[in-house]
């Protein structure tokens, strides 16, 4: 689970590491009392869960309280990659000497973290490491041994990293292990005028296995809910759904629903539909031997997106059998009102069996297509 920034830098106050004061807004009069009890000038930044927020106008300075509702007016309800703004945080400006990156992710291939450390912060940390690699220290951590003393005066050497970073380079790892994170990224980490060292921007990412043990990033106990005061609470309370449900679902932000049977084929409808021109909405996996309830599951929660214009349903039958993938869609047809269109590429076992079907259903939304090329145009141009 990503955090949006807001909920980032609360973790990394709580761990004791520096970070402008700031208040998460979610109106521009808002936006100006905050602006007057942070003492005036600030900045505003976009609460959006991608990057880039500074490249189109989604992190801007204010000079007043009367500048900063007026900047807020402008960033509410921005679109920033397929993201709508819905809050922004007012932080106060931090006085900056310069500027380093710092953070800290686990490595699958190797089985443990990894600390990626640079003099040269501020910049997206991927190009720095294209172009000049020599610039990027990474610095292997046994999970056994974590982040000591030594370790830390390591990483800040590596990376060039001035020695009294030490500090703040232990109570990262210490938030990281503390909250179950995968990745927990400070870009970027500043030296104040004054020698501070400060978080000025953080990016967390939490370990979805470990959500039962980390209550208070949840709605319930169990994980299931969305916050109550996440500003995006349409994808978190699909992908709740989808959780609960067992079903294997990721929100995107385009207009094309996706479906499909194993994450393979699923991952290949995504490409094909992008190169029809649309943007795939989701990622939905009902898995190699989904049942028909478990199809009507996926189809309900897709078409609930309010996102979504158009579906398109890719299955190859081998465990899950196409006639059952069509029971699927007829039951969910019957609880559902169907207002976008549906479009079906079947093949495999049972296929003509699940073409049948769906023929007598004879809905009018209901596409059916022989190929996944041909399926995905028609949904890509239904969608438009």
């Amino acid at each position: 689970m990503d955090l949006y920034e807001h909920q980032a830098r609360e973790l990394l106050d709580h761990g004791g590491v520096l970070v402008p004061r700031a208040e998460v807004v979610d109106s521009p009069e808002a936006a100006r009392a905050a602006a007057e009890r942070l003492g005036g000038r600030v900045v505003i930044k976009a609460q959006v869960k991608t990057g880039g927020r500074g490249k189109v106008g989604g992190v801007k300075r204010a000079e007043d309280p009367a500048a900063a509702e007026l900047t807020a007016r402008r960033i509410l309800g921005m679109d920033i990659k397929g993201h709508t703004v819905h809050r922004v945080m007012v932080a106060e400006p931090v006085e900056v000497e310069r500027e380093l990156y710092l953070g800290f992710t686990l490595d699958r291939a190797a089985g443990r973290f990894l600390a990626i450390a640079s003099a040269e912060g501020g910049m997206e940390i991927e190009e720095v490491a294209a172009h000049r690699p020599e610039a990027v220290a990474r610095i292997a951590i046994d999970p056994a041994e974590g982040v000591t003393e030594a370790k830390a005066d390591e990483i800040a050497a590596a990376g060039h990293l001035p020695p009294e970073t030490a500090g703040t380079i232990r109570r990262l790892w210490t938030v990281l292990t503390t909250h179950d994170a995968l990745l927990v990224e400070v870009n970027p980490l500043v030296v104040t005028r004054n020698g501070a060292i400060v978080a000025l921007d953080a990016k967390v990412t939490l370990d979805d296995n470990a959500r039962f043990r980390q209550p208070p990033w949840d709605g319930s106990a169990d994980g299931t809910e969305a916050r109550a005061d996440d500003p995006d609470p349409t994808r978190e309370s699909l992908e709740a759904r989808a959780a609960a449900a067992g079903l294997g679902y990721v929100k995107l932000d385009g207009q094309v629903g996706v479906i499909g049977n194993g994450a393979g084929l699923v991952m290949s409808t995504l490409d094909v539909v992008a190169g029809c021109g649309a943007r795939p909405a989701d990622f939905l996996d009902i898995g190699g031997g989904a049942s028909a309830q478990v199809m009507a599951d996926g189809l309900s929660l897709v078409l609930d997106d309010p996102d979504v214009r158009s579906v398109l349903v890719n299955v190859f039958g081998g465990i899950t059998a196409c006639d059952a993938v069509a029971d699927g869609i007829v039951r969910a047809l019957d609880t559902v009102t169907l207002t976008k269109p549906l479009v079906v590429r079947l093949d495999g076992n049972n296929a003509a069996r699940g073409r049948a079907i769906l023929g007598q259903l004879a809905h009018p939304l209901v596409h059916q297509a022989d190929t996944m090329d041909g399926a995905a145009a028609r949904a890509a141009e239904l969608a438009a």
